[in-house]
């Protein structure tokens, strides 16, 4: 049995100078912002684990990991998308592969990507090629193209795992 997920999510960017980096596809980018949210924000992960949970037929992150528990604040969301591994291994899937999209003008993603992809695949206990990683921007349209925030998109397919 096959099954897919997808999953979206968004941060604003904090006001520059508030940071000196961001959390994105499970590690971090250099950068005078930081991202608005209650864990670390990692939009690549958020969007991750919220195509694994829809995939499982599960609700999602802001229902297993709610904002209004301090136990998740400044959570780090690798260790968020570990307990949803769980949650998919116990319900008997594995990855088969991720294809994600991150939307942002900047910083530019291509040369992070390789550590994203190792990070990303490393959290799910998969091969690298069965994860894709792709940025683009908005061609300076809406809130992602005037630079106040970023989104990320990702599909994930999972199979049974055969008894």
């Amino acid at each position: 049995m096959m099954r897919i997920g997808q999953g979206f999510d968004v941060h604003a960017f904090a006001p520059v100078g508030s940071a000196t980096q961001f959390a994105l596809g499970g590690i971090s980018i250099p950068d005078e912002r930081g991202v608005i949210a209650h864990s670390d924000g990692d939009v690549l992960l958020h969007a991750l684990m919220d195509a694994i949970l829809g995939a499982l037929g599960l609700e999602d992150i802001g229902h297993q990991f709610p904002d209004t528990d301090p136990a998740y604040q400044n959570a780090d969301s690798r260790e968020l998308l570990k307990a949803v591994v769980e949650m998919m291994r116990n319900a008997g899937f594995s990855v088969v592969n991720v294809d994600a999209t991150v939307l942002l003008e900047a910083p530019k993603v291509k040369p992070y990507r390789p550590l994203m992809i190792a990070a990303i695949a490393e959290g799910l206990d998969c091969e690298a090629g069965c994860v894709s990683v792709k940025a683009t921007t908005t061609e300076k349209l809406g809130f992602v193209g005037r630079g106040e925030g970023l989104a990320a998109q990702v599909v994930v397919l999972l199979s049974a795992n055969r008894a």
